[in-house]
């Protein structure tokens, strides 16, 4: 029978060094999954003000470890008379597929926010807050939260607040955000868009160090001695930087030391290679220690039964939406063979049965030197049934073939011990 985590154990880890512990665990413990969860439990519960990229990072130069969850758009569907799904619906069934990613046991979930009528969700944290009452292990985050257009202060609260509901699970993912309705709808000029999001970005996590803020900038009124609550679980909120490709945005990232989560959803991924090794290279550099570096990729994922089916019958809902978008920024009609070049080892999208989303999902590891993969699952907005299933296979049949296959495998560091 397996060892449970007991609460003397918990008390160990805690007091008397959590590598020693876990290093006992990962030894005794046969069955990954049990390893696996019990850093998740403990990054995001334990450590006496030290947030999760500390505990997840303990093994980092000795085992690989990679989170595995789902981001979402909140799609509307839209169907061949362009009548679009009631937004009520959506975020009902949002709640039911969120409900069933925390059962079937993924890591994390991050919702996007939009201001278009084409999607379910303008403020993420009211639907995060929701689903933390029916969830229990999951982390909850935004994918992105539009920083430029948003006050940090009042971002930092929100999440907090999540935090604080859910025990510690929540998670901020910001970005400057692909679609540009929420600077006029909140009175922001689009000559600023790359100064407010740097300027955001540092009062953010100045907040996010500091109960007690003292800061002044150009687009925001400054603060002076104020206390920005609730705080967080532990004092401190994860907090993770979106990239959509740009070396600004790796540079901005990596100065600042906090996660990056890159977007890739065109293309060849051996493409952004190069991308992902300057972050390292900026990460490092300016004095962050490389055993707490976390990096994670984006990609347009689907999964069902049959993976040849399962492509043929999500195309249309997927080239549809790519071609609402394309006609709005100038794109040529979006052809099957994109689709299918996507769907090829060198391709950008992860579309079919179980064999072929672990394979490319570990490629994608190898590649990139991943500690995170976070499948956007709702493009087009598919069925609540299809996602459903989606969301089952990826959590029952990738996602433990994934984690079995990378507990096998040491670094080079481990080896090398």
């Amino acid at each position: 029978m397996e060892r449970s985590v007991s609460e003397k154990d918990q008390m160990s880890f805690y007091k008397n060094g959590r590598e020693i512990y876990l290093s006992r665990l990962i030894r005794e413990s046969k069955d990954n999954r049990i390893i696996h969860n019990t850093l998740i439990k403990y990054a995001s519960q334990f450590g006496n003000g030290h947030n999760r990229i500390n505990i997840l990072s303990i093994f980092a130069g000795k085992f690989f470890f990679m989170e595995l969850g789902i981001g979402m758009f909140g799609d509307l569907n839209i169907n061949s008379k362009g009548e679009i799904q009631p937004t009520q619906q959506r975020l009902q069934e949002l709640i039911e597929e969120i409900k069933l990613m925390d059962e079937v046991g993924l890591d994390f979930f991050g919702i996007g926010e939009h201001h278009r009528p084409d999607y379910a969700v303008s403020t993420p944290e009211i639907v995060l807050a929701a689903a933390s009452t029916i969830t229990k292990n999951i982390q909850l985050g935004s994918a992105v939260s539009v920083l430029s257009s948003s006050d940090p202060v009042r971002l930092y609260q929100s999440f907090a607040t999540i935090d604080l509901i859910s025990g510690g699970r929540a998670e901020l993912v910001v970005g400057r955000g692909s679609f540009i309705e929420s600077f006029p709808l909140y009175g922001y000029d689009l000559a600023d868009y790359d100064e407010l999001f740097e300027e955001k970005l540092e009062l953010l996590l100045q907040i996010n160090k500091n109960k007690t803020v003292t800061w002044k900038g150009k687009l925001r009124p400054e603060l002076k001695n104020q206390q920005v609550l609730p705080r967080a679980v532990n004092d401190h909120l994860n907090i993770w930087v979106a990239i959509g490709g740009t070396p600004e945005s790796v540079l901005r990232a990596g100065k600042f030391g906090v996660p990056a989560i890159f977007a890739i959803i065109g293309g060849d991924p051996a493409h952004f290679k190069p991308l992902f090794d300057y972050y390292r290279e900026v990460y490092t550099h300016f004095g962050h220690k490389a055993e707490a570096m976390q990096v994670g990729v984006h990609m347009h994922s689907f999964f069902g039964e049959n993976g040849k089916q399962t492509a043929e019958e999500y195309y249309p809902t997927y080239s549809a939406q790519m071609n609402r978008i394309g006609r709005q920024r100038g794109w040529p009609p979006y052809q099957k063979q994109q689709y299918e070049t996507g769907r090829s080892p060198q391709g950008h999208l992860i579309i079919g049965d179980a064999n072929e989303s672990i394979d490319k999902i570990l490629q994608m590891q190898e590649l990139l030197g991943l500690t995170r993969f976070s499948a956007h699952m709702d493009v087009g907005g598919p069925a609540h049934a299809s996602m459903m299933k989606s969301i089952e296979i990826f959590g029952t049949k990738i996602a433990p073939k994934v984690r079995e296959a990378l507990a096998k495998k040491k670094t080079p560091a481990a080896v090398n011990a």
